[in-house]
């Protein structure tokens, strides 16, 4: 039976774009094949929901059909007699195009534009080089640093681009030829008959990978990927307000890409290491001190120690214990809007023990 994408998000059929964009996000972290844990066919399944979901136009076909839609043996489009499934097809002919009673259609612009599969890669040629891998690392920071910002810097061992080759897979000097197989276009034609006829199929060039070019001689550092492994310090920018467990993403900081194509991204989570004299609440300080009965009675100014330094407070005589003072854009800077938080002082009046006996007379004759 088909999955309902909405189930495999775990969203409702009512859910705004931006509700499935953070639902994809979240699970597609949690299952990228990458990641320790991480589950391959989890991760396929939930980039297919999204990728029909995730476009309006594509939903409403999508919500048009039903979640059966595009499944083998069923009866939209997507489903033929016998079970024979238009998407297995297309898989197996390389996206590709037929012909048939003189008209050419393209399994990989339907297929593609209904549930997102088909040809990958950029270029006219249906280039198959595949682009660098997102990488996922943690991050630990300071409580001010959370507060305030900071420049930070991470190293990694990952893909980068190969410095022999500049990333183009080429020995250098070595001359960069056309592909004799496909004529430089990157695909190749082919004619398979099935039940329905014979079908003119095109598909990646099995000889360049849908390239166009040959190498005469692979780059001896990368053997031809483009690519080696090696360590990077990545400059990190920690913005202003970040809280424990969010995640900031660099572009193109992930793994490098085979032969010059693009580079994943880097997803960084950061980890706030806790502070003795601060809690925080949202973008607010919590703090909490404690005064004497004389100071709560009579009134005082004491020292109160915040993210920026020490500062005076003012107790007003007569002040209760459990009161809270604000101290106005004291606390944390907001992370995504101008300003800071404040800092909320709670005054805690101490009972006064193993009292004197001239302490305790007084005590008794202001009772009376």
């Amino acid at each position: 039976m088909a999955k309902d994408y909405y189930e495999l998000l775990g969203v409702s059929k009512n859910a705004t774009q931006d509700e499935i964009k953070r639902a994809y996000r979240k699970l597609a972290h949690q299952h990228h094949p990458d990641k320790k844990g991480g589950d391959e066919a989890k991760f396929k399944e939930i980039n297919a929901a999204y990728q029909a979901l995730g476009n309006p136009e594509k939903r409403k076909q999508y919500d048009q059909f039903g979640a059966a839609y595009g499944q083998p043996g069923a009866g939209g489009p997507g489903g033929g007699p016998g079970g024979f499934s238009w998407e297995d097809f297309a898989r197996a002919s390389g996206g590709g195009q037929y012909q048939q009673g003189g008209v050419d259609f393209d399994f990989g612009d339907i297929f593609g534009d209904l549930f997102g599969f088909g040809r990958r890669g950029g270029g006219a040629g249906g280039r198959t080089r595949r682009g660098g891998n997102d990488i996922q690392a943690e991050m630990t920071i300071d409580f001010r640093e959370s507060a305030f910002g900071a420049d930070k810097v991470i190293d990694l061992y990952k893909s980068v681009v190969c410095s022999r080759c500049s990333g183009g897979g080429a020995e250098p000097g070595t001359k960069v030829e056309t592909c004799t197989t496909c004529g430089g276009s990157g695909r190749v034609e082919q004619i398979q008959r099935t039940i329905l006829g014979a079908f003119r199929t095109v598909g990646v060039c099995p000889e360049c990978r849908g390239e166009g070019k040959r190498v005469g001689t692979k780059c001896r550092e990368c053997r031809g990927s483009g690519r080696v492994k090696s360590s990077e310090t990545i400059k990190v920018k920690v913005p202003a307000g970040i809280s424990d467990g969010e995640t900031i993403r660099l572009s193109g900081k992930g793994e490098a890409g085979e032969r010059g194509s693009g580079a994943g991204d880097l997803y960084i989570t950061m980890r706030v290491k806790p502070d003795p004299n601060f809690e925080r609440k949202e973008d607010d300080i919590v703090s909490s001190v404690d005064i004497t009965f004389p100071q709560a009675a009579l009134g005082d100014k004491i020292p109160i120690l915040t993210l920026d330094g020490e500062v005076s407070l003012r107790i007003p005589a007569g002040t209760q214990s459990g009161k809270v003072f604000k101290l106005r854009d004291r606390g944390v800077m907001h992370l995504r809007s101008r300003g800071r938080g404040d800092h909320l002082v709670t005054v805690n009046v101490v009972t006064p023990t193993d009292l004197s006996r001239k302490q305790k007379k007084l005590l008794e004759e202001f009772g009376e």
